[in-house]
């Protein structure tokens, strides 16, 4: 959560296997992002009085757009924000943007971070608001609990240079990752490193909220610094070692 919690929210909707459409809801607006299908979100916002104002996109997958043209035909005047240099796998962005680019929406000040790694042109939305007690990051399939995204449009080199971006943010930004896989990274660095107390303690923590029917998410950088072995990797050397065996392992 950033900020009040009847001024300004952020709640999590379940679909597929495993991804997860962020609603960000300021008053009696919302704010989508990668919307994988639409039928949830739309049920979910036409139940709680909200109208869209906007739907960001973090990358061109079907399972972060899917639901986009859809969400945007009940809600025409939603604005669909994307990478600018995705113009022809999100032709339907309606607001472009670069690298460092920074809007408003909603009562806050948003920065694009482009992280390429898991897709070409992919971007992160960093989000402020005066006087919170947090920033928020909503990284799509650069970041995740206790792990990163695939390369599969770029290189390990883009990769670390991605996190390198994001771990430069401040220690209490608040992470929203895309899919639900905190579980599964946190057991793969506890394969790789059986005594680390950090990354213990977080699983056995994450298991009993998933037990009870809750997410693992948000995570916080600061929390993330020590139990993501990607993002604290010293060197590219050691990352590109790190992202293949993971890409080997199975649970």
């Amino acid at each position: 959560m950033l900020g009040k919690k009847s001024d300004f929210t952020i709640h999590p909707i379940n679909v597929l296997q495993d991804n997860i459409v962020w609603v960000w809801v300021h008053n009696c607006n919302a704010v989508v992002v990668d919307p994988s299908i639409s039928g949830p979100v739309e049920k979910w916002l036409l139940e709680k009085n909200l109208s869209l104002k906007a739907i960001l996109q973090t990358h061109h997958h079907d399972d972060h757009i899917g639901g986009t043209q859809k969400l945007i035909k009940t809600w025409p005047e939603a604005k669909v924000v994307a990478s600018k240099k995705e113009h022809k796998r999100i032709p339907f962005q309606t607001f472009s943007v670069d690298d460092n680019d920074i809007f408003n929406l909603m009562d806050a000040e948003i920065k694009v971070i482009e992280v390429h790694g898991h897709t070409d042109n992919h971007i992160a939305f960093y989000i402020s608001k005066q006087n919170a007690k947090c920033n928020i990051l909503f990284p799509g399939d650069t970041l995740f609990g206790g792990g990163c995204g695939r390369l599969l449009e770029g290189s390990p080199v883009q990769m670390f240079e991605s996190l390198y971006k994001l771990n430069s943010l401040p220690e209490n930004t608040e992470i929203y990752p895309a899919h639900e896989y905190t579980e599964s990274n946190l057991k793969w660095a506890l394969s790789l490193e059986p005594g680390n107390i950090s990354i213990i303690e977080r699983l056995k923590l994450i298991q009993k909220k998933l037990q009870k029917g809750m997410s693992s998410l948000p995570s916080t950088l600061s929390e993330e610094r020590k139990t993501n072995l990607f993002l604290i990797a010293e060197n590219v050397e050691k990352f590109t070692m790190l992202r293949k065996h993971k890409d080997r392992w199975k649970c």
